[in-house]
């Protein structure tokens, strides 16, 4: 096997026992609910998983679709996959139907594992109704301590991936209505953590909060960064403003991340201690991701919370961490920008008429690098997504200055972010065109200092007496399967969209009336 850094194994079972072996009686993972692994026993648990996945009739090759919740069993489970041969497709938790059934087929799933009802959803249900519809897939339902278990004498030899093996199958809802999926391989996800963990000085020991949803490709990610690292990641299957934090200060979290939200919630139990006391007396840093951090937040963070406050990065599903801060940049730096491009990331401005910008110009961000993916499981849409030089084309306008460190500046892509989740504006506009009290619609994102973005959806009315507001909305979206986490928040009424000669809706004069 080749390896990423270090001379660290570049697959995922291999890292398992790379960790395993290392630091066997080191703290892996806590979980607020009491769940906790050691290196070792995590590794015991992954195997016998893996066993009873087996006796389940998982094999090597086969694509396994999973939307569960951060629980220590999920985190074993991804390991158990990996000790198989399987593909994984891990699905994030607010998608429902419509988008785990797409998931799915387009996947070609034969496995979908679910829990039964969580946050007050019945997760179970809705796997048995996606499995009558495809043919072919099974559904497993799941709780902590309650996965399969086996023998692992029973188990086959490891399977070791090569570098063009696809192993992870991850899902973005982009600028259409269906998600997108994008096929990496242990190498383009083990790329990343390693270089992440030399930027935000994760050592053996340290405590990195792991309190949003695994499914993510950052959650995958930082599995692969406890390996080779040796950090210890603090979990929690819900985040509570006060027991979650309480539960990171109890074990001192010394990377405490990962966005607006969180961070508001660091600060505000900071602010009810004692003076003098510190919430995380050993903080180094606030990882930042999913959306650009208000400058005035870091600030603060540095000021209340102490450690250098926000490094923050930036990436895609599709290429994840392609740019982060260093915990030794400039303060300065650190609060206005996402960093510099991690290491073998080869990222360019370009502008409208193709040409590379000048450091300083802006224009829409490509890159190539060891963590892009191989290309999309629709390989129609890679001939869009990739230029002829190769690079990925990222959708997202930013400038690259002079010394390399990179500012967001907008999106070409028709995207809302949303507590770091994408939501496709068409998606959600597509669906309101099938209201009967909707003549046209645009919706866009407005800035929101709590979550990032909102949804707006701006509607022209087909009847003056139609009733277009945010709970009638919604309760259509909702009955067309939509995700609560995509539905509008706030709606606004007009006479008619402003569109440019072309009739494209001229969405930045909506954002700059309404924002």
């Amino acid at each position: 096997m080749t390896s990423v850094g270090r001379d660290l194994p570049d697959t995922l079972w291999a890292l398992v026992e790379h960790g395993a072996a290392t630091w066997p009686g080191a703290p892996m993972l806590r979980s607020r609910q009491g769940d906790g692994a050691t290196f070792a026993e995590y590794q015991d648990r992954a195997e016998r998983m893996a066993a009873g996945l087996a006796a389940h009739g998982v094999e090597a090759g086969d694509v396994v679709s999973w939307i569960l919740p951060t629980w220590v069993d999920t985190v074993v489970m991804a390991s158990a996959l990996a000790r198989l041969g399987a593909v994984q497709n891990p699905i994030i938790a607010i998608y429902r139907d419509r988008e785990v059934g797409f998931c799915c087929r387009q996947a070609g799933s034969t496995l979908l594992i679910t829990p039964g009802e969580f946050g007050g959803y019945d997760f179970a249900a809705m796997g048995e109704r996606v499995a009558a519809d495809i043919d072919g897939l099974d559904h497993l339902v799941v709780a902590p301590g309650q996965f399969p278990d086996g023998d692992p004498a029973t188990l086959d030899a490891p399977v070791h991936p090569g570098p063009t093996d696809v192993r992870w199958l991850t899902y973005t809802s982009g600028t259409t209505a269906d998600p997108k999926g994008a096929r990496h391989t242990d190498q383009t996800v083990g790329a990343v953590p390693v270089a992440l963990a030399a930027r935000l000085d994760v050592r053996a020991g340290d405590r990195y909060s792991l309190t949003f949803p695994f499914p993510h490709i950052g959650g995958i990610a930082l599995l692969y960064m406890a390996f080779q690292t040796g950090c210890t990641h603090l979990m929690d299957e819900t985040v509570d403003p006060v027991e979650t934090v309480h539960f990171l200060s109890e074990h001192d979290c010394t990377h405490a991340g990962t966005g607006t939200p969180f961070y508001l919630m660091y600060l505000a139990a900071q602010a009810a201690l004692p003076e003098g006391q510190r919430l995380f007396p050993s903080l180094k840093v606030c990882p930042g991701g999913g959306a650009p951090i208000p400058p005035a937040i870091h600030h603060r963070l540095v000021s209340e919370l102490g450690g250098v406050g926000v490094a923050s990065g930036w990436g895609l599903t599709e290429t994840p961490v392609l740019t982060n801060g260093d915990i030794r940049d400039p303060d300065e730096k650190l609060a206005t920008t996402e960093g510099r491009a991690m290491p073998g990331v080869d990222l360019i401005a370009v502008a409208e008429d193709g040409t590379v910008c000048a450091r300083g110009v802006e224009g829409e961000l490509r890159a190539k690098g060891p963590q892009v993916m191989l290309g999309y499981v629709d390989a129609a849409l890679d001939a869009d997504a990739f230029d002829a030089d190769g690079y990925y084309r990222t959708g997202d306008l930013g400038i690259i200055d002079e010394e390399g460190y990179v500012v967001i500046t907008g999106r070409l892509k028709d995207v809302i972010i949303r507590n770091g989740e994408n939501i496709s504006a068409k998606e959600v506009e597509d669906l309101l065109f099938a209201h009967e009290g909707v003549a046209d619609v645009a919706v866009v994102g407005l800035p929101d200092e709590r979550t990032g973005e909102r949804v707006c959806a701006v509607v022209v009315a087909a009847d003056a007496a139609a009733e277009l507001t945010v709970g009638g909305l919604g309760a259509s979206l909702r009955d067309a399967g939509l995700r609560t986490q995509a539905l509008p928040e706030r709606v606004e009424v007009v006479d008619a969209l402003p569109r440019n000669p072309a009739g494209k809706v001229l969405k930045r004069e909506l954002q700059e009336r309404f924002g």
